[in-house]
Order: structure tokens, then sequence, then C-alpha cells
């Protein structure tokens, strides 16, 4: 049997908007195997400049990814979308061993299959050393409905600030 993963395509606003939250709450339990049960079993990726085929690959480097990048909160909002892609833009808030906190920017275009698993994930991230005291995003992730409409391209998110 197939796993389906609704929404499924063609995505509305209304659909693309759930699946944009969906994976910012997956995100945020930096669950590795669960994440990658998300995507295709061949789904291919783009990570800054790395290159990853597959569940396994993904799984790999999401755990590694969140031992460097220690106590990860992640904000998603819909960019745009038409038929089965959908492009976001994001902000995440991270330190390192050393104490040194991060926010990092980027877009992620998305591209799903029939069932709703993501078979092609192209992101692009910058990082900016912050301090603790100029972090934006809760550092609590809130429960979805508390958000309001933080998603749409214009919205703003209690602790997170479009910028």
């Amino acid at each position: 049997m197939t796993d389906k993963r609704p929404p499924i395509p063609p995505f509305s606003e209304e659909t693309a908007l759930l699946k944009v939250q969906a994976a910012e709450d997956a995100w945020n339990t930096r669950d590795p195997e669960t994440i990658a049960l998300a995507y295709t079993e061949d789904s291919q990726w783009r990570d800054r400049d790395v290159f990853l085929n597959g569940r396994k690959e993904i799984a790999e480097f999401l755990t590694d990814k969140w031992e460097r990048e220690l106590d990860y909160k992640l904000r998603k909002q819909l960019w745009a979308h038409t038929g089965n892609r959908i492009a976001v833009r994001f902000e995440y808030e991270y330190h390192d061993a050393g104490g040194q906190w991060f926010r990092a920017y980027g877009n992620e275009n998305w591209e799903f299959d029939e069932n709703g698993l993501m078979r092609k994930r192209y992101a692009s991230i910058n990082d900016l050393p912050i301090t603790a005291d100029e972090r934006r995003i809760a550092t609590a992730v809130e429960v979805p409905a508390e958000r309001g409409p933080a998603h749409t391209a214009s919205g703003t998110a209690r602790g997170y600030v479009a910028g």
C-alpha cells in the first residue's frame, strides 16, 4: 500500500498552508526518522551545498544537523504554490555547543508526488550570528491555533517577525 500524506496536490491556498504548517510542526519535533517519512523513498534534496537522495540519507543528515544546531526553533511561511509545488520562506534559530546563537534565513522549493509525499526539496540558507537578546522566535513552540494567520505571505506570528 502506498503511503499518503494529506493534503495531496493540486494545492489550494488553504491546503498549501496546511502543508507548510505540517512541515513546520514536524521539523520542530527534531525527530529525523519521523520527518523522513514525509518524503518519497527516492526524494532528492539540496540543502545549502549538500545533495541527498532518499529517506535514509535525509534522516542521517537531520540527525547530524540537530547534533550541531541546538535548541532549534523554526518558522515557515508560505510564499507561493501551484499544482504540486510549494515555495516557502523560513527562518530558524539555534546555538552551537559553544553557546553562539544563529538565525538562519532561507527559501525552499518543494515538489510533491500524487500521494502528498515530497519528492524534491531545494533549500538555500544563510546564517547570521546573533546574541541571545536578538532572538525573535519564542523559546517555546506555540500551538499552531494560537498563532493566527502566521503562514500567509503577509502574516506574522507571535514570536516570529517576518523580515
